[in-house]
């Protein structure tokens, strides 16, 4: 009997220390970066490009590693909307839902029917939003604008805008400007509703910029800003071959990186002294491989891992900030062909590979191969791109964390799972 107590009493003390743990949970900052369409084949592809079969990417030396399941409530691959809804409100969703709407609720495991960002702005804390593409992109809209469809552009940034974020950056600016009227970009806006968004955003106290070096060149005491890069996407996602034709260049080259947008919002945060949620989306590698363009897939991608270093450089001199890395699909397909024959090297690859898979080389289909970076003794391997398909399929998604709280990230990793971590980390709470 004195023995069952004792259990007993000690089994108690063990709950209630439990529970005391868990409420005491390490809480600071997030760097959610979304490098969009972006599965590990991908990044295996630009680890050869630039660093070798041998090297590191940034990407590379973040600590902890999951492979993602990105299954939704009626599908068993994603949509960027349905996938950004996810790890905005933390729970599995319909392929077409865009934030919680009343005609299509979402309610996070908390029970409440706000975002993760919505939540994190009623506590104070300060919030960004950045990508390549324009501002209505779901991967950084979900977490503060909701709509019954994705194409509602004139409902997306209207409540974008409306919403309490600190920090916006990204293309988009004739989604903000009234039919017909011409942007600083030279597009013509496409509103409906006759409202101009820039000038609103001034009205309610926000900084406009609209190039790299407005960006580059912003006075200290800058806390509400609002960056329009592009009359579109900062990237103009075609083919190799219609960009050739086109004369067009992959990225409009006065609109900054996601690496330079992000090291400005860390520098504006960094100077408020608060605790923060940024959340940063490079859109190009998602869209430049549903065109199954496989340089301007890389080079987003690549732009996506200097974003990575930005944040792994901040976690260095802040370590208490989480940074997380997650894609909600596999865009394209893309997978590497080796190239091993010596005498292939020089010679245009196939437009196919032996099963009809469309084939890439550096320039597009029939073109010299990638040549790797050197590996660890000198060999500089040669390879294509070979693609499933256009559509975002599931793929191998893998999802890493680094700095703050990132040993809670497991090893399958449900789509689910990022919003809990990133709620954890902000707000103490499983």
């Amino acid at each position: 009997m004195r023995t069952s107590f004792v259990l007993c009493f000690f089994a108690l003390i063990a709950i209630i220390g439990g529970k005391g743990i868990a409420q005491q949970a390490l809480t600071g900052n997030v760097i959610f970066i979304h490098p969009d369409g972006s599965g590990a084949s991908m990044w295996g592809a630009l680890r050869l490009l630039e660093q070798g079969p041998d090297g590191m990417l940034h990407w590379d030396r973040m600590e902890r590693l999951g492979l993602y399941r990105g299954h939704q409530r009626n599908s068993a691959g994603s949509t960027s909307h349905a996938g950004a809804t996810t790890h905005a409100f933390g729970v599995k969703v319909d392929y077409d839902t865009f934030g919680h709407v009343p005609e299509k609720p979402v309610t996070t495991p908390t029970g409440r029917t706000v975002s993760i960002m919505t939540e994190a702005i009623e506590r104070g804390i300060v919030t960004g939003l950045i990508n390549s593409g324009h501002l209505a992109e779901p991967g950084t809209a979900v977490f503060v604008a909701g709509a019954f469809d994705r194409a509602s552009t004139d409902t997306i940034t209207a409540k974008l805008l409306a919403g309490g974020v600190d920090v916006i950056m990204g293309g988009g600016e004739n989604l903000l400007l009234p039919a017909g009227q011409r942007g600083r970009h030279g597009g013509e806006g496409v509103r409906k509703d006759g409202r101009n968004l820039i000038e609103e955003a001034r009205a309610a106290g926000y900084t406009v910029i609209f190039t790299r070096d407005e960006l580059l060149a912003l006075p200290d005491g800058v806390e509400k800003l609002l960056g329009v890069f592009a009359a579109k996407h900062t990237f103009n996602d075609m083919s190799e071959e219609e960009l050739k034709a086109k004369g067009l260049p992959l990225y409009q080259p006065d609109a900054p990186t996601v690496a330079e947008m992000t090291a400005a919002t860390l520098n504006i945060f960094q100077k408020m002294g608060k605790q923060f949620i940024l959340v940063v989306e490079e859109e190009g590698s998602d869209n430049f491989a549903n065109d199954n363009n496989a340089i301007g897939a890389l080079t987003a991608l690549s732009r996506a891992n200097e974003a990575i270093g930005v944040a792994l450089e901040y976690i260095a001199r802040h370590p208490e900030t989480l940074l997380l890395t997650a894609a909600d699909s596999d865009a394209g397909g893309m997978e590497v062909y080796s190239v091993r024959a010596a005498e292939e090297f020089d010679a245009p690859l196939p437009t196919v590979t032996d099963n009809g898979s469309p084939l890439d080389g550096m320039g597009g289909t029939a073109t010299l191969p990638f040549t790797a970076a050197p590996d660890a003794f000198g060999t500089r391997l040669r390879f294509g791109i070979a693609w499933a398909c256009e559509e975002d399929v599931m793929g191998a998604i893998v999802a890493r964390a680094h700095g703050l709280n990132a040993e809670h990230l497991p090893a399958s990793v449900d789509n689910t799972e990022i919003y809990r971590l990133m709620y954890r980390t902000l707000f103490g709470k499983e």
